[in-house]
């Protein structure tokens, strides 16, 4: 689904909720552009179907929580929405990740790393208290550029 809304100038703009994703929960679309530039909204581990990548549940119900498997969901998932507006990771130019626990830092960093290198997408890394549901360790916000390419990720 696409929205469009009117602008007094010649720069093209819409947002995208894109089916097949996890819906956002709240009013706002997955993706947003504005001419050449393309903001993603905080991307999460979360499927369709409301469960989510990096977590397993044993037969007792207690849940293991793996934050880079999550890192590479999100990851993938950002990916996904990119493709929607025919970009891919290469042309990301900035990301913002929000950590639950920092301690976590070295499996996400590690795993980020498997998609970036030094010559990817600017990086700020913060700590948040929590995220949306208790499963999440790591969301992902992110802007790209259409015309921005580098050689780390694909």
């Amino acid at each position: 689904m696409t929205d469009q809304a009117p602008h007094s100038d010649s720069i093209s703009s819409h947002s995208v909720v894109v089916r097949g994703k996890a819906a956002p929960r709240g009013a706002y679309p997955h993706v947003k552009a504005v001419g050449d530039l393309i903001w993603v909204s905080g991307t999460s581990s979360r499927r369709a179907d409301n469960t989510f990548d990096g977590v397993d549940v044993a037969a007792d119900g207690t849940k293991t929580l793996d934050v880079a498997a999550q890192t590479r969901a999100v990851i993938a998932n950002v990916r996904d929405l990119l493709a929607t507006q025919d970009c891919g990771l290469t042309h990301l130019v900035q990301v913002t990740c929000y950590l639950v626990d920092m301690t976590d830092f070295a499996a996400y960093n590690a795993a980020y790393a498997e998609f970036f290198d030094h010559t990817g997408p600017t990086r700020t890394t913060v700590a948040v208290r929590a995220l949306p549901h208790p499963d999440l360790l790591i969301e992902i916000q992110a802007v790209a550029h259409r015309q921005a390419t580098d050689r780390s990720a694909s």
